[in-house]
């Protein structure tokens, strides 16, 4: 996974369902849904439609804080905050099969989310975002020393917050495995060029490291 896509509909300008589209073809590796205040059997709906649309296409698909929604739509995984069930009951509640990633603002967070049983761990915001309601981002130093932190447990790293052309190739030096946005992706009129110029974005950075991608 290197670029991966937050679908909310309010950050869309195109239906979300044709954004969804747009993404999988530009080339995201996973695609999460991120609705907060979406009504449960909507929630579900969607859900399903976008498991359906991920399934065919090689992409993950990823559901944002209900655990509860990842298994009924039979999504790869589930990505909870700090303020959500804590990892360690998401791991109970969804086993060893599905994923779970977690997000950290801080060295402390990004620590503790070393110890927790997650598959990834997201950092951030690397810059200010009104998609998560952060004036400022906390910086490139918190997103290496994080990384650094992960590195040494094997946990690739996410950067999400305030990620433009402009953030990708610093996060990535700084050690992220891989880059999630809203409005860079969602938030374009072209989200299928978005996602195809992120992309090369990212896959510079990562022959810059010398990485093959499998």
């Amino acid at each position: 996974m290197r670029l991966y896509a937050l679908l909310t509909e309010r950050q869309c300008r195109q239906p979300w369902r044709d954004t969804a589209e747009m993404l999988i073809r530009g080339g995201v590796d996973a695609i999460q849904l991120r609705e907060k205040r979406m009504p449960d059997g909507e929630l579900l709906d969607r859900a399903r439609v976008l498991r359906e649309m991920t399934a065919g296409a090689d992409v993950l698909f990823i559901v944002n804080d209900r655990p509860d929604i990842a298994l009924l739509s039979q999504a790869d995984g589930v990505h909870v905050g700090q303020g959500d069930l804590p990892p360690a009951e998401v791991r109970s509640l969804l086993g060893r099969d599905l994923l779970v990633g977690f997000s950290t603002h801080s060295l402390e967070q990004g620590r503790a989310a070393c110890e927790s049983p997650v598959d990834y761990v997201a950092i951030g915001p690397v810059a200010p975002t009104q998609t998560k309601g952060y004036d400022q981002g906390i910086g490139m130093d918190m997103v290496g020393e994080v990384c650094a932190l992960c590195a040494a447990k094997g946990l690739p790293v996410v950067a999400i917050g305030g990620i433009a052309h402009d953030t990708v190739m610093p996060v990535m030096r700084a050690g992220a495995a891989a880059i999630a946005a809203c409005s860079a992706l969602c938030g374009d009129r072209d989200p299928l060029s978005a996602a195809q110029e992120l992309g090369a974005l990212v896959e510079k950075a990562v022959a810059e490291r010398g990485e093959a991608r499998e």
